[in-house]
């Protein structure tokens, strides 16, 4: 297989970070160029470990800027974008929706607008003819909105329904990729996967909000009756899944990711609770780096779970049916939700430094 030269947008957030990580340690010939424009949720400092690679280089930059993308489409030989940058916080999308529209919308419309003027409209690219070329976008399984209990899991054939602003953003942009292909001849693929979890998962999601708030004896928000549920996937499962849809996914197909893994929140939250209990009361340690987590120390970090209004509009269950990524592409997760949670918990534990000040900016920006 000829080596590869991929850009890759929201390099410095948490999936995008964990994704380039996984590809260079996997993928050693290739190159990889980040593009990121480190708002909130994007941290230089996560690529800190592969900084020194040869093979690896950063810009700060806006996906919004259509003639930065082409420059580096041009100057690096890039034959692979793989698209990451987006807003993803669905709290944020109501109370500012704005942005939603901008990165997600706009920012893939330039992204393509700058993959085909580079790889289809121009003949060339550094006096190299460009045949083979890959657009590859990374988008959710919210778009296909809400199941009921006893509903079968999302397919790939499965009617888009979003219901929040950034769902609902995110559709849009599978729609332009989509559009881009068939008009124009990109070669796309897609991805839908579910909720992930892991290392440098910003701390405002639910399961690093859960591991940080008991580390400083904070309240554990859980929105209305905590039954929603999610299907959870460890992050780098949903980068190898990645790899495989980039190295054997059918040009202009859309496959789901996922960790088959139904969790009810309020049950995420009561093992996070019951496993920190469980580090305090195994590690005496953790109790003089962490001297605020006194209801874990005690073996009662439950007590810190609080009940909250419900979001408006919250999605009641997703799930991802993943069979046709299976079948076609031999995908697996690796981790079952026992290691893969056992690893991310011991990730924060063991990374203050990398999540201190993101949760106290976190902190600061809700009052």
């Amino acid at each position: 297989m000829s080596n590869k030269s991929l850009l890759v947008t929201g390099g410095a957030g948490f999936i995008g970070v964990n994704f380039v990580h996984y590809w260079l340690a996997n993928n050693p010939q290739d190159k990889v160029v980040v593009l990121d424009a480190l708002t909130y949720a994007g941290n230089k400092a996560s690529l800190d470990p592969i900084q020194e690679n040869d093979n690896f280089a950063f810009v700060k930059g806006d996906i919004c800027d259509t003639n930065l993308v082409e420059k580096l489409l041009i100057d690096h030989n890039v034959d692979t974008l793989v698209h990451f940058a987006a807003e993803s916080h669905v709290d944020r999308s109501i109370t500012g929706p704005d942005a939603f529209i901008e990165t997600n919308i706009i920012g893939t419309y330039s992204l393509l607008k700058a993959a085909k003027n580079v790889w289809i409209d121009l003949p060339t690219v550094n006096g190299k003819p460009v045949i083979e070329h890959r657009f590859h976008h990374v988008s959710t399984d919210e778009v296909y909105g809400t199941l009921n209990a006893t509903d079968p899991a999302f397919t790939e054939d499965t009617a888009y329904a979003p219901n929040s602003p950034y769902s609902a953003s995110k559709a849009a942009s599978d729609h332009l990729v989509r559009a881009y292909h068939h008009t124009y001849g990109l070669q796309v693929t897609t991805s839908n996967c579910s909720n992930n979890y892991g290392p440098y998962h910003f701390p405002e999601k639910l399961i690093p909000l859960i591991v940080t708030n008991i580390l400083h004896d904070k309240p554990l928000p859980v929105y209305g009756d905590g039954q929603q549920i999610r299907d959870w996937l460890y992050v780098e499962d949903h980068a190898r899944g990645i790899e495989l849809v980039l190295n054997k996914g059918r040009v202009g197909e859309n496959y789901n990711i996922g960790g088959n893994n139904e969790w009810a929140n309020i049950d995420i939250v009561n093992l996070v609770c019951q496993q920190m209990n469980l580090k305090f009361a195994q590690n005496p340690e953790l109790a003089k780096r962490y001297p605020l987590a006194t209801k874990a120390l005690a073996g009662q970090a439950e007590k810190l779970i609080t009940y909250v209004e419900d979001r408006a509009g919250h999605d009641r269950r997703y799930a991802i049916d993943a069979t046709k990524t299976n079948n076609e592409l031999s995908y697996v997760p690796v981790e079952s939700f026992e290691t893969g949670f056992a690893k991310t918990l011991d990730w924060y534990l063991d990374n203050q430094q990398w999540w201190k000040n993101l949760y106290m900016e976190s902190r600061c920006s809700e009052k």
